[in-house]
């Protein structure tokens, strides 16, 4: 059996950071961890070839190979998922398709033969079984949460790592909150399930064995959701192989804001050498809070808690949304101060859209507010339903965000602020040039600092770096690219 891997293509998008990755000679920042993970449950005797539409053109001749094509994919990449079906249909090819696209919306995909929803580990076998028998059904579902002790590795054979900026690993999956807009628990579930730590250790030890030597992004939607685990378990075993390694990785991950309650976890994971956690703070009113069951963030200091997981050596990246029932006329000016005073340089704020499955589309979908399916993309000014806000009101307040946080002033102001609250323990006081690309910085001075609209700010933030924090040289350099990146997405 000859299996081809699909990976739809990605439109241009906040995190599809396409025009910074021009600067580093990437094609694309994470591969398909899904896909590979799958073609790891796949029989070893099938051939398997992995085409990621990020990285690389999906050609007749490689469909005509195929004996299946495998399609996974995420909302956003919807537009390119028909793309792919429609040459699929047109050659005669079977599809067999799975992932959280197809899992919220699988009645719109009468076109695929098969379709394997949820976790792979629960759905897989059964197709493969009755594939076997030649008896393959058009749906194959469960409500089983998955022992994750069951996934193999990722084939990584299967992709050229080169293409790509990080590589990723999952822990865990599920999440223990329940906020009325995200799609996690209806995906993954309400506990965290998570792999052994001789799992983890093993998957990085492939990695290292490949040659990886660079960033590794745990992809867990919250990779504290048991803190417990792992403090006791994971983490202390962690060090311990970064360190024989030698520090071959830096890790990111994504979690709740009560990472900022938690001394001892924050220090285990600047032990382990993780850099940034992608934080949802979502927004600074508490009646929005209270409206999407964001308990967890409500009557604390935001901001404080900001700082001091970034006192702590972790970068934090923050969620924001706009668009909910109770947001006042202010919330677009408070939003840019929240944003600006904490120093969170990667903001992404976006409108507020309800995902298939979740709370708040059962919610609108009984008030009758209900619009068409949301893009993915909640940063491309679509929203899927009517909101509370007069609609020319939420769209000019949302634009104005974005034009002021990432204007060059703005922008960059927050990068210095951000600098002068940021204490990693394991940064060396002297600038280390072997961490800083020196094509990307010689591409960053004639792109920002001679032909760009920003050029003042960016020399006024490379001078200050050098005086104040010469340590942070090689960042400094890495979030000008990213603002450069995030000027063409928002159009300014």
């Amino acid at each position: 059996m000859k299996i081809l891997l699909v990976y739809p293509k990605y439109p241009d998008t906040f995190w599809s950071f396409k025009y910074a990755l021009k600067f580093v000679s990437k094609k694309a920042s994470f591969p398909p961890l899904g896909l590979l993970t799958v073609a790891a449950m796949l029989p070893e005797e099938w051939e398997k070839k992995l085409i990621d539409m990020n990285v690389s053109v999906l050609t007749a001749d490689d469909l005509e190979w195929a004996d299946y094509v495998f399609i996974s994919a995420m909302v956003v990449q919807k537009k390119s998922v028909q793309e792919v079906i429609k040459r699929c249909k047109k050659l005669g090819i079977k599809m067999v398709a799975g992932g959280p696209l197809f899992t919220t919306e699988y009645d719109e995909f009468e076109d695929i033969d098969h379709l394997v929803l949820y976790e792979a580990e629960s759905t897989l076998s059964s197709f493969l079984d009755d594939l076997k028998k030649g008896c393959a059904k058009h749906i194959y579902t469960s409500k089983e949460w998955p022992d994750l002790k069951k996934t193999p590795p990722p084939q990584w054979e299967l992709i050229n790592m080169k293409k790509y900026v990080s590589m990723c690993i999952q822990y865990s999956r599920g999440c223990p909150f329940n906020c009325e807009f995200c799609d996690i628990v209806v995906l993954n579930g309400h506990k965290p399930r998570t792999k052994s730590k001789d799992q983890i250790l093993e998957e990085l030890e492939v990695l290292y064995s490949q040659g990886w030597r660079s960033s590794v992004f745990f992809v867990d939607d919250n990779f504290i959701g048991n803190r417990k685990k792992l403090k006791t378990e994971l983490l202390p075993f962690l060090i311990d192989w970064m360190k024989q390694k030698k520090y071959p990785f830096s890790f990111l991950a994504e979690a709740s804001i009560n990472i900022s309650d938690d001394e001892e976890l924050m220090q285990l994971m600047v032990k382990a050498r993780f850099k940034k956690v992608f934080v949802g703070i979502e927004t600074p009113n508490e009646e929005s809070l209270t409206e999407c069951n964001k308990y967890l963030n409500k009557n604390r200091d935001m901001i404080a808690c900001v700082k001091k997981i970034q006192s702590n050596g972790l970068e934090v990246q923050g969620g924001f949304i706009v668009g909910f029932d109770n947001d006042p006329p202010s919330i677009f000016e408070r939003q840019i101060s929240f944003i600006q005073k904490s120093g969170i340089v990667t903001a992404m704020v976006g409108l507020l859209n309800a995902p298939r499955g979740t709370r708040l589309y059962h919610r609108l979908k009984k008030e009758e507010r209900l619009l068409n399916d949301l893009s993915g993309d909640n940063t491309d000014f679509s929203i899927n339903f009517i909101p509370k806000m007069n609609i020319e009101t939420l769209m000019n307040g949302y634009k104005k965000i974005l034009n002021t946080i990432y204007s060059p002033k703005h922008y960059y102001k927050r990068v210095i602020t951000f600098l002068r609250g940021y204490k990693p323990k394991s940064v060396k006081k002297k600038i280390n040039f072997k961490f800083c690309n020196f094509k990307a910085f010689f591409k960053s001075i004639w792109f920002l600092g001679i032909k760009g609209k920003e050029r003042f700010h960016y020399w006024k933030l490379i001078s200050w770096t050098l005086v104040r924090r010469p340590r942070f040289f090689g960042l400094a350099i890495t979030f000008s690219i990213y603002g450069f990146h995030y000027r063409k997405i928002v159009g300014i």
